[in-house]
């Protein structure tokens, strides 16, 4: 079960990698990670830099991607944001805080992405 999910999640960012690229914005990191948590993806949108978390679920059993960045998540994400700019010495005046929701689909209809900019 946890292989299916994490797969999943795998799948999930690769699908929100090729959105932002699509977009233009330039990838600067994926699954950034330290000892206070980790960033799916970390990538520049013009003068700003991006954290975004990027959510797939294959039911709505228990409600809607977006649902699950409750504001414990919000508040690690951003811990472990403030670890990435200060370790990497970035300065940058413009950072947000995006999300991209994926929902699956069993029947096989195609997966609904929806990018929420500003998240939180």
């Amino acid at each position: 079960m946890k292989d299916r999910r994490v797969e999943r999640g795998k799948w999930g960012e690769a699908l929100a990698r090729k959105h932002l690229e699509s977009l233009g914005w330039q990838i600067v990191a994926m699954n950034w990670r330290c000892r206070s948590g980790e960033i799916d993806i970390v990538a520049q949108d013009g003068s700003c830099l991006v954290f975004v978390e990027v959510r797939t679920r294959s039911s709505t059993r228990f409600g809607f991607p977006a649902e699950s960045v409750d504001w414990r998540k919000q508040r690690k994400v951003r811990q472990v944001a403030s670890v990435f700019l200060a370790s990497n010495r970035v300065c940058t005046s413009r950072t947000r805080f995006d999300m991209i929701s994926i929902q699956m689909y069993e029947n096989g209809q195609d997966p609904v992405l929806e990018h929420i900019q500003n998240a939180f």
